[in-house]
């Protein structure tokens, strides 16, 4: 899979080569691919087949590109210059590069997509790609925003990372031929899944050291995103909300704020969130058989709440 995907990208296009060595080499978890090749597995063991098919196979290929792409565009609009500890490929080949491997990302998994024959999944990805951009628009309009909900946080969330892992569970499970019933459940596994893999995401930026998450800690906090542990904690802590009024413009005002969300309960009560998405998750699992693959999918909600702990 990762050498097909490299060999898109740089085949069509020499210049976007280095870019695509950049793009697809920073290592990452691929941990999109996998679950559509756990759920194709599932669902395929569910119906009877012997194997997946090859249209799950390139399902797989797609569902990273997007993926990457959306990446691609986010260090471009947060002006990140490191992700998962390497440089990015705004940083190493300018703007404009980027910009261009993401569109060109994107059109290429859109042409791809059509290729599969599938209207259901064809407008099952579609949408995902407006929902990033709605998702991007969401976050940037309510930049240091103390009055934004936990309902707005979670629509934002189900935009930018939930949306794609729902829609793949979901066609994953069309290629394998599942009625409505199973389809609907395999869609809610991704999304409950993605919901808590962005809770946790989310944690983390207070929680581990620059190293460890390969970006500068509280770089949300720090560039107005507010996300569950500062709404939570907001709910308790009157100087929270006034550092962040503040654009954190005072010396020191940002490690206080980083600080005043542990000790307003922030923490606590987003890992409770992210436990109840998991929940929800390991729930629309019920209707499988006992596999593998099914084993897998559940120990995947495992594997994404340990991250906290």
């Amino acid at each position: 899979m990762n050498r097909n995907l490299r060999n898109i990208v740089g085949e069509r296009h020499p210049m976007l080569m280095a870019a695509a060595d950049q793009i697809f080499g920073a290592g990452g978890k691929k941990l999109r691919p996998m679950i559509v090749f756990l759920v194709a597995r599932a669902t395929a063991n569910l119906a009877g087949m012997d194997d997946i098919t090859e249209r799950h196979r390139r399902l797989a290929e797609i569902i990273e590109m997007i993926h990457t792409a959306s990446l691609v565009h986010d260090d471009v609009l947060d002006d990140c210059s490191v992700r998962r500890g390497k440089q990015t490929v705004n940083t190493m080949f300018g703007t404009r590069v980027a910009v261009l491997a993401g569109d060109f990302l994107f059109a290429q998994a859109s042409w791809l997509i059509a290729n599969l024959e599938n209207l259901e999944v064809i407008k099952l990805i579609s949408k995902v790609i407006a929902d990033f951009a709605n998702g991007e628009i969401s976050q940037a309009s309510s930049l240091f925003d103390t009055e934004v909900s936990l309902q707005q946080y979670s629509d934002k969330s189900f935009y930018k990372t939930a949306s794609l892992i729902a829609a793949s569970c979901r066609s994953s499970a069309v290629f394998s031929g599942m009625d409505e019933e199973q389809k609907q459940a395999m869609y809610d596994y991704g999304k409950h899944l993605g919901l808590a893999f962005q809770v946790v995401d989310d944690i983390l930026d207070f929680t581990q050291s620059t190293e460890q998450l390969g970006k500068p800690q509280g770089q949300d906090l720090a560039s107005g995103n507010l996300t569950a542990p500062v709404i939570f904690a907001l709910q308790r802590s009157p100087e929270l909300e006034q550092l962040i009024q503040s654009e954190f413009t005072e010396e020191g005002s940002l490690q206080r704020a980083l600080a005043l969300v542990s000790e307003a309960g922030g923490l606590d009560a987003a890992m409770q969130l992210a436990e109840q998405e998991g929940q929800l998750a390991r729930q629309a699992l019920a209707g499988l058989k006992d596999c593998p693959a099914k084993r897998s999918l559940e120990l995947m909600v495992d594997y994404v709440l340990e991250r906290i702990h």
